[in-house]
């Protein structure tokens, strides 16, 4: 047994978690949680301020989960990464957005690499979180940290084990939900996948880091090409007067052989839009075309037009035009319950709404502040704030559009109270019929995406 498997049995090792956004964070609490001395490493003094004061900034970390180990030293955090020293094993858990063109930005695992070099020592393990295309561990990460000398798999311990955190999910967590890990050599996977176990999850081994990175990426490109699917037959069913939503509903009685998903106004978040992209950029190095990804990109990126193209409808119908209309957007969030407006279809949707001449505002009671603009679409860059949902509000918007379906606003509230709605999430359900009885009164001011539009 080697120095480090000693350390990792007996909970002796030092941990540093290297980005304390919504991945790091939740995972530097679980080693705490687990045991483990951990030091936190953000170049930002906010989240480093932050946790050391034993306050959480992430949605899915309470204070009470960081406060504790904060105050008995178990658990740092630092902007110098020269306590890498000092560590015995680091995980990188930086972001990796894409570009405007939509190609990989691997800058944040760039520097993550290049300052962990002049602190690398023989014994460190080292292991890749961030979600990447197939080969960056390989040849990205091992590069840097060979530069002055030590080998991987040889002076120090390298793998990949992905990210598989879900905001707002509070069934699964760092704690519970499997991990995949595939490392250098035989040797720097069975010190990861040790490590990992350690929190007490199961640990899943795979050959190599590009095996573990290509795992990540197929979960998200499944999902992004079944919420496609979903996407454009739901489109369909709008032209056909046929309600989409009962028919997942009836699909999902269906034991085996479907699994439900949802249409919607688009996708969001870290993952979802953007880890397809990865998958596909690189495909084409070896002269392969991922048309189901881009095609499933297409469907995905469309529906915040189809959106304005509802509510311009729906305009129409009840007399009005959409230019100078007063519209009130509900949810920015990229999901419902959680606080990350990222990559949210809901910035697309009040961009074009904007280029159209609408008056926009908004309310989501997790995102107290929305900046829009700044690109092509919108050339102005517009910072919002979120309104309280009033009675006067809602009664004085020409149309409510439901973007994300936070589960904690009233929609029934909202469907008494507006004149027009516009919802592409189905949360206004069960407005249209009770204890039986068919609500058209309130079916007239209510268009659903998926859903045939009102007589």
């Amino acid at each position: 047994m080697t120095a480090l498997q000693e350390q990792i049995a007996e909970r002796t090792a030092h941990v540093a978690v290297i980005g304390l956004g919504y991945v790091g964070l939740p995972l530097a609490t679980a080693f705490s949680k687990a045991g483990f001395r951990v030091t936190g490493i953000d170049v930002d003094p906010h989240k480093v301020g932050s946790v050391n004061n034993g306050q959480s900034y992430v949605a899915d970390v309470a204070d009470e989960d960081i406060a504790p180990y904060v105050h008995s030293g178990q658990l740092t955090a630092s902007s110098d990464y020269c306590v890498l020293t000092e560590v015995d094993a680091m995980f990188i858990c930086v972001p990796t957005p894409y570009d405007a063109q939509r190609a990989p930005d691997l800058s944040f695992i760039r520097t993550a690499s290049e300052t962990i070099l002049p602190n690398l020592r023989r014994g460190h393990l080292i292991v890749l979180q961030s979600t990447t295309y197939p080969g960056t561990t390989v040849d990205i990460v091992k590069p840097i940290l060979e530069r002055d000398g030590l080998k991987a798999g040889i002076d120090f311990h390298l793998a990949f084990s992905p990210e598989r955190i879900d905001p707002g999910n509070t069934q699964w967590s760092a704690y519970n939900t499997p991990k995949v890990v595939g490392g250098m050599t035989p040797q720097c996977t069975q010190l990861a996948a040790d490590l990992l176990r350690q929190m007490g999850a199961p640990v899943h081994v795979v050959s190599s880091p590009a095996a573990a990175e290509l795992t990540k990426l197929l979960e998200n490109t499944f999902r992004s090409v079944n919420i496609a699917l979903v996407n454009e037959l739901a489109v369909l069913a709008e032209r056909m007067g046929i309600d989409f939503w009962e028919v997942i509903n009836a699909a999902r009685t269906k034991p085996f052989g479907f699994m439900p998903f949802y249409p919607g106004p688009g996708v969001g978040g870290h993952c979802i839009p953007v880890d397809p992209y990865y998958l596909s950029w690189k495909a084409r190095e070896y002269d392969y075309y991922t048309e189901f990804i881009e095609l499933a990109g297409e469907v995905n990126q469309a529906m915040p037009y189809h959106v304005v193209d509802l509510v311009t409808q729906a305009l129409s119908l009840h007399g009005h035009a959409l230019r100078n209309a007063q519209i009130l957007v509900l949810g920015v969030a990229f999901k419902p319950g959680v606080d990350d407006p990222r990559t949210s279809p809901a910035e697309r949707v009040i961009e074009l709404l904007l280029s159209r001449r609408a008056n926009v505002r908004y309310h989501d009671p997790y995102v107290p502040r929305f900046r829009v603009g700044g690109d092509v679409f919108c050339r102005d860059t517009i910072s919002l704030e979120s309104i309280a949902l009033t009675e006067t509000e809602v009664q004085s918007a020409d149309c409510v559009v439901i973007v994300t379906g936070h589960r904690n606003v009233d929609y029934r509230f909202v469907v008494d109270q507006a004149r027009l709605v516009v919802d592409t999430c189905n949360a206004t359900a069960f407005a249209f019929t009770q204890d039986g009885e068919d609500l058209a009164h309130t079916r007239q001011r209510i268009v659903r995406l998926g859903a045939p539009l009102p007589n």
